[in-house]
């Protein structure tokens, strides 16, 4: 039997039951279009996808550098810092025109991130809270609940919802209560 012969012979049975080619048309048509909709709803969560990672690229893709940027502030303090507490310098008559213009600088620094929605995360007499506090010290104190926020060593910031840098804190415990040492107190843990 030759290949001819074998196509007349399907077209042959095709002829006499075309419910059976019918029915394969409609399968594939269901496939197809199945596919198109599997492809469609791809092609869709994709373009959102990418419109997501644009906008979050768009609002945070000065991430890194405000970060640094943190660093500059930081130095603008403590350079503030030293010149106000340095006794050398308070007999210098010109002290106060180099404060007044290096708290300009820090104004205009502190505004700039202000407009880049970069704020201060304020933390003293607040709740410890690890998403947005570093502990770099306990202080014992009865006056606080343990776990208050008491003293802020370095500031930290957020950008819009994100955190750019914690805030170093120091935070309050318990004062612990020390037992003296009787001779009672040495019988009773010996047993």
């Amino acid at each position: 039997m030759t290949k001819s012969d074998k196509k007349e012979k399907n077209l042959q049975k095709e002829e006499k039951d075309p419910e059976i080619k019918e029915e394969k048309i409609e399968d594939k048509l269901k496939t197809a279009e199945e596919k198109l909709l599997r492809t469609m709803a791809e092609m869709e969560n994709q373009r959102r996808r990418f419109e997501k990672e644009r906008e979050e690229a768009f609002e945070f893709g000065g991430f890194n550098f405000a970060r640094e940027s943190l660093g500059l502030l930081d130095n603008i303090d403590r350079a503030l810092d030293s010149f106000k507490n340095d006794e050398s310098l308070k007999n210098n008559k010109d002290l106060n025109k180099i404060i007044d213009g290096i708290e300009i600088v820090k104004k205009d620094l502190v505004s700039i991130f202000k407009k880049n929605g970069i704020e201060v995360i304020e933390c003293i007499d607040k709740k410890f809270d690890p998403n947005f506090h570093q502990a770099m010290l306990e202080v014992e104190n009865n006056a606080k609940e343990p776990g208050t926020v008491v003293q802020e060593i370095q500031k930290g910031y957020m950008m819009k919802d994100r955190l750019l840098r914690p805030s170093f804190v120091g935070v309050t415990k318990k004062i612990e209560e020390k037992v003296k040492k009787t001779p009672d107190n040495d019988k009773n843990t010996e047993k």
